[in-house]
């Protein structure tokens, strides 16, 4: 991964962090933000914008809506993942009506995650 973020991708991250969507927002305050590991949300690594990373855990974690199960959508997606992941980063992709259907099994899901990144 590059080693210094593409810094034309910061004023987008900027704006990605100030408009989240409903799903990130309800992540983020809700659980992420408060949680004892950090996380950041709207993250530049290399040339992608990440919606939340925790460098403790090497953890990505993408909320899909409906724009990423188009072709195009899912193409990108699998460069992306491929990219973070030679980089030893895990990348977790939630679909955004889980954060509505089953907010408290996300919640679970992503801690045992971290916590099993720290073992």
């Amino acid at each position: 991964m590059q080693r210094k973020h593409n810094k034309n991708l910061v004023p987008k991250a900027i704006t990605l962090r100030k408009n989240m969507t409903k799903e990130e927002r309800r992540l983020w305050y809700d659980f992420l933000r408060a949680y004892p590991v950090r996380f950041l949300r709207q993250k530049v690594l290399g040339n992608y914008i990440v919606d939340f990373y925790c460098a403790t855990a090497q953890l990505v974690i993408e909320l899909d809506g409906s724009g990423h199960y188009t072709s195009d959508g899912e193409r990108y997606d699998n460069e992306r993942t491929i990219f973070l992941e030679e980089y030893g980063l895990t990348v977790v992709r939630i679909p955004n009506t889980e954060i509505h259907k089953n907010f408290k099994g996300v919640c679970e899901y992503i801690d045992g995650i971290v916590k099993q990144s720290l073992v």
